[in-house]
């Protein structure tokens, strides 16, 4: 069956043409398979390309050069001409530029005397008042644990 299909082996050179459309995929940013079947070449035919003839190699790099020179250059210049936006995204790209990102807490908070005997004095107050209900429930509770003793002094029979 295989004997049926026509092979022909292509010939794999780095002709003018071939590295001028590896050239203009690589400024357009593409990579691996698609640069290859743009520049009308199967993937394996582009790495044993770039193997075997170093030239193809340096096309795609000339490429993605010339690309990035020519975007760098625009927004340069766009950020020359007073965008900011342009000039904030060039510090940050082409200068790894951070901007200070501060927090600041400041807490002034003055402690009254009067105001913290006032907060003492409630708590006290609200102490007592536990301790009162406290006193009132423990006759209560020993009582009910002696059923005898609370109808005794009910006067129940």
């Amino acid at each position: 069956m295989f004997r049926d299909l026509p092979i022909t082996a292509r010939e794999l050179k780095a002709t003018p043409a071939m590295l001028e459309r590896i050239y203009e995929g690589a400024k357009l940013g593409l990579r691996g398979n698609s640069l290859a079947l743009a520049a009308g070449m199967l993937p394996v035919e582009l790495a044993r390309l770039k193997l075997m003839d170093p030239i193809a190699e340096i096309a795609e790099m000339k490429g993605r050069a010339d690309s990035e020179m020519t975007m760098s250059k625009t927004l340069y210049e766009a950020a020359e001409a007073g965008d900011s936006k342009a000039a904030l995204e060039f510090l940050r790209h082409r200068h790894d530029w951070v901007a200070k990102q501060q927090v600041q807490v400041d807490v002034a908070q003055s402690i009254s005397i009067t105001a913290a005997l006032e907060m003492a004095e409630k708590r006290v107050k609200a102490a007592e008042v536990i301790e009162d209900a406290v006193e009132i429930r423990r006759p209560v509770a020993a009582t009910l644990a002696r059923p005898q003793a609370l109808a005794d002094e009910l006067g129940v029979v």
